[in-house]
């Protein structure tokens, strides 16, 4: 039909769906068990808020059913390809995925200065938590390296080194 015969009121915006956290293609969507856990409970809490989707006006309700539909979707996307990693079950000696590392600035600006991260999947990752994607540079850089060791990092247009003071799981 011919844009000349539709009322302007009668044209529906697009709902817009947050995109989940970025992870690259190809990669596999590595989750903690706690990550895990933190998504089925995302998606019971978008259920219930879909199923009790109280709004009178239609065009309204249909653009909220959307939105909800639509994360849903995408959350469930993301939960049927987690795969669980247990950092418990990783390699003790050497910082992978679920590990707590600490770790001290040796140059630039952050020279001295210590920091401690977890590595987890990218939809659990907080910074307010210290809990940093894996798939990040600072966390691949990490990655593989052993207490004493330096990792290179590029950090704000420069090469930092740091250095691996700690290693934990839990």
């Amino acid at each position: 039909m011919s844009r000349g015969f539709v009322k302007e009121d009668d044209q529906e915006e697009e709902p817009f769906i947050p995109p989940r956290a970025a992870l690259p293609a190809g990669v596999i969507n590595y989750v903690t068990p706690e990550g895990y856990q933190q998504l089925i409970n995302e998606r019971e809490r978008l259920e219930e808020k879909l199923s009790q989707l109280n709004i009178e006006n239609d065009k309204e309700r249909r653009h909220a059913r959307a939105t909800f539909t639509g994360s849903l979707n995408l959350l469930n996307e993301r939960i049927g390809s987690a795969r669980i990693l247990k950092p418990l079950e990783q390699t003790r000696d050497e910082v992978r995925f679920g590990a707590k590392v600490s770790f001290k600035f040796i140059d630039g600006k952050q020279k001295g200065s210590t920091r401690k991260f977890q590595l987890v999947g990218v939809d659990e990752a907080t910074i307010k938590e210290n809990k940093i994607a894996f798939v990040a540079p600072i966390a691949i850089a990490l990655t593989g390296k052993k207490i004493g060791e330096v990792a290179q990092v590029n950090m704000g247009g420069e090469i930092q080194q740091l250095e691996i003071l700690k290693i934990e799981y839990s």
